[in-house]
């Protein structure tokens, strides 16, 4: 098997596999839907095993697909910026690269992102700052900062990274000896656990992040983290309200269960901040697109 001659096809097939749609991978590369089946069945044949699977949602990905994604798809950005480089013929960006980034997504989003920044740019030296407040860039000596929720007014460029909702969970040990609620109105008689933007009245929507509503709740904990509320329900004091792909993390392994799965939290909207107003330095974009990348990969694996 000449496996050069299988890289453009596996491009196009990490295209279509990351966006599980022939159709906008069609629209990303700028070719047919038809010419993308021929490749896919090109490399399926190439390679003899069976890789994405058809229905009418879009796509579904074999186990073999599975596998050759996770060592395909930042293959095309690898490629992108290394003739950007090249094209540009920059020095290596070098020195301290100093980013702020919310709590709890280190393991899955930042550190992976660093890493594989590390690789392309071994000159730079990142520091990452964990909180969960806003960070000014230039009072906090920033490169760039990842925040969640509404930006205050600021000169700075936000772009968007994506958007996270909230759910109901809790610890099966908890439900265990408090049961399930059965609707929102018997949140009543439930302990819920705060953390610090919620208050006494919590704003519910349905499944489609529509119907919104408010009901009251009595707090039986407040905590200032997003960590302290999830070591909390894993401690069965209470029901809490809490992003969902750190719930979806937690119940694969049976931690924690959602409750009320018909009714969600308010959504939020993360962004990348960065000051610079032309054209930014290509490890900045880099790790933009990086976080991007883990960012989405995440919330997929988790839902």
């Amino acid at each position: 098997m000449n496996n050069i001659k299988l890289a453009p096809l596996l491009l196009i097939f990490a295209e279509v596999a990351s966006k599980r749609s022939y159709t906008a991978a069609a629209k990303k590369l700028g070719i047919s839907k038809s010419a993308i089946s021929q490749q896919i069945k090109r490399l399926e044949d190439a390679i003899g095993q069976q890789l994405l699977i058809r229905n009418t949602r879009g796509v579904i990905l074999t186990s073999v697909g599975e596998t050759l994604l996770a060592r395909s798809e930042l293959l095309s950005e690898q490629m992108s910026m290394a003739f950007t480089e090249i094209n540009s013929k920059k020095a290596q960006p070098s020195g301290l690269f100093r980013v702020s980034v919310p709590p709890l997504f280190e393991k899955e989003i930042v550190i992976p992102a660093i890493k594989q920044l590390g690789l392309e740019f071994p000159k730079l030296i990142p520091e990452v700052v964990v909180t969960e407040r806003w960070q000014d860039l230039i009072e906090h000596k920033l490169d760039a900062a990842v925040f969640g929720g509404d930006i205050k007014d600021c000169d700075y460029r936000a772009l968007s990274v994506g958007k996270v909702s909230e759910v109901f969970c809790a610890s099966s040990g908890y439900i265990a000896q408090y049961g399930n609620p059965a609707d929102v109105d018997d949140l009543i008689r439930h302990k819920f656990i705060a953390t610090a933007w919620h208050r006494k009245k919590l704003e519910i929507f349905d499944n489609q992040q529509n119907n919104r509503k408010q009901i009251s709740v009595d707090h039986c904990l407040k905590v200032n983290t997003l960590a302290s509320g999830l070591d909390a329900v894993l401690y069965d004091m209470g029901i809490a309200l809490l992003p969902e792909f750190l719930v979806n993390a937690n119940s694969a392994n049976g931690r924690l269960l959602r409750v009320l799965p018909d009714v969600r939290g308010r959504e939020w909207h993360f962004y990348f901040l960065h000051h610079y107003k032309g054209e930014k330095p290509p490890h900045l974009s880099r790790f933009y697109q990086l976080y991007c990348h883990f960012f989405t990969r995440a919330s997929i694996v988790s839902s």
